[in-house]
């Protein structure tokens, strides 16, 4: 089974030396998602395309395969292919009325035809041919060039016919790592998600830097989701999660600072740190979710007095959106049901906050902060490779992983509903509750307290993360079921 990648377009106007890096790395980073869910996939640069080659045509490798390859930027779209030596015209036809037969029957249609090398004939000359055969030999409701039903679509390179059976939609943007490395501060909110995607779709390696304001839950939710969007949009390169311990900084704020600029303050702190860690991490630009006049603090004014007190490029990519158009992007990514989960802890800290701040007495106030305090912050810095979140949850916790089910025990799939229904968890002697993550902690608290219940997800992240969360909360009847492999 064979796949043609086409290239986001913007790839194809650079210049030789940069198309050639982008392509490279366009490959580079397939070669590396792919070859996890079967080392036998074959992946080929080209100076057009990518081209994509499966050992077999199984279903469930086919399906892995496409998704893997939408979410990964750099790609407009993927074709669904069959190969053929290019023969005769009639030759041509029988292949192509073989395989659009069916989906003409009773449809309007047309004939498209990509063409690349030398050859004695037009594409315009085959798709006349093609779309009278069909017409004449299949129930087809007629020819209409302009807003057909259905769209036949053929290329030819060379001596050799690609017959497209189906098209899928890429991502989109740049290669990742085509772009410098940006370190993004996420919350877990919808904005700060969509801003950190953003940048990955744009081709930078995208670090993850989390203040917690809300305790262990709060840092398990928002790891989470970093981990989600890194698995999903961005894993073909290693990168870091840091989470930056914030409570006293929030404290010494409440206690020193006017009510009315204690958002602003807030974030020339987080912007403070964010430029520490950058540093030590040699980038050259970190990422905000902010939109212009979303909250108090994102007003023109009061963003450029909180970027005075870095040298740093801040990157804002939802800087002019609407607050229900990133929602929907997150509904695209997947990242709904994760982010609206994430209380926004940074709201809560200002009354009646200002929308104009002057530099000057915002530099008055700062003068009564304790600089230690973010200079401890910074010392308890933890920094770990995202893709060892799931051992450092293991490593601090007391949570148990069951092989098998006993008695008065029962098992919570809390994968998304989408999981569960393409891979269901078949448990013939156990009894298996289906309740999403984003539903866990509410639902929980209406189950039989009496009985011991262990979550499961695929990989064991989400329900170390959930049973942690739940204990915390002084459940302690949870427990993580991990079958055996």
């Amino acid at each position: 089974m064979k796949f043609i990648v086409k290239l986001f377009p913007e790839i194809t106007i650079k210049s030789k030396p940069v198309r050639k890096r982008f392509i490279q790395r366009l490959q580079s980073n397939l070669q590396v998602t792919l070859k996890r869910i079967d080392n036998d996939i074959k992946v080929r640069g080209l100076w057009d395309r990518v081209e994509v080659e499966l050992p077999s045509a199984d279903r469930e490798l086919r399906a892995r395969a496409v998704e893997l390859m939408c979410c990964t930027p750099g790609i407009q779209h993927i074709l669904e292919v069959d190969q053929y030596p290019l023969g005769t015209f009639e030759e041509v036809f029988q292949i192509t009325r073989e395989v659009y037969a069916e989906q003409v029957k009773g449809k309007t249609f047309v004939v498209r035809i990509k063409r690349g090398g030398r050859h004695e004939f037009k594409s315009t000359d085959l798709e006349r041919y093609i779309g009278g055969g069909l017409l004449e030999h299949c129930e087809t409701r007629g020819v209409d060039l302009h807003n057909p039903e259905v769209t036949v679509k053929l290329e030819i390179r060379d001596q050799q016919l690609f017959l497209i059976s189906h098209q899928h939609k890429g991502l989109g943007g740049y290669p990742l790592g085509t772009q410098e490395d940006v370190i993004s501060l996420i919350s877990g909110g919808f904005d700060s998600v969509v801003a950190s995607y953003m940048t990955m779709r744009r081709g930078s390696k995208t670090h993850f830097l989390f203040f917690n304001l809300g305790g262990r839950a709060h840092e398990i939710g928002v790891k989470q989701i970093a981990l989600y969007l890194w698995q999903r949009y961005g894993s073909a390169a290693r990168v870091k999660f840091i989470s930056v311990p914030f409570d006293e900084v929030v404290g010494e704020i409440l206690q020193n600072v006017h009510h009315t600029h204690m958002g602003v303050i807030l974030k020339r702190m987080m912007m403070r740190a964010a430029e520490k860690v950058a540093d030590r991490m040699k980038l050259p630009a970190f990422v905000t979710g902010e939109s212009i006049a979303q909250v108090s603090s994102q007003t023109l004014i009061n963003l450029q007095v909180i970027d005075s007190v870095t040298s740093k490029l801040i990157v804002r990519p939802l800087v002019t959106m609407d607050k229900q158009d990133i929602i929907d992007i997150t509904k695209e990514i997947g990242a709904y049901d994760f982010a609206k989960n994430i209380p926004e802890y940074c709201g809560v800290i200002s009354d009646r906050p200002t929308t104009n701040a002057k530099l000057e007495r915002i530099e008055e106030e700062e003068a009564n902060f304790d600089f230690d305090v973010l200079a401890q912050a910074l010392e308890n810095t933890q920094v770990i490779f995202i893709d060892k979140i799931v051992e450092d949850i293991n490593i601090h916790t007391t949570i148990e992983a069951l092989t098998r089910v006993g008695e008065n025990q029962m098992i919570i799939d809390i994968r998304h509903s989408r999981e569960q229904e393409r891979k269901p968890l078949n448990m013939p002697k156990a009894e298996v509750l289906a309740i999403p993550f984003f539903d866990l902690e509410t639902k929980f608290q209406e189950l039989d307290q009496a009985k011991e219940y262990l979550l499961y997800c695929d990989k064991g992240v989400m329900s170390q993360m959930h049973a942690q969360n739940l204990q915390d909360k002084g459940f302690g009847n949870v427990k993580v079921y991990r079958p055996e492999v």
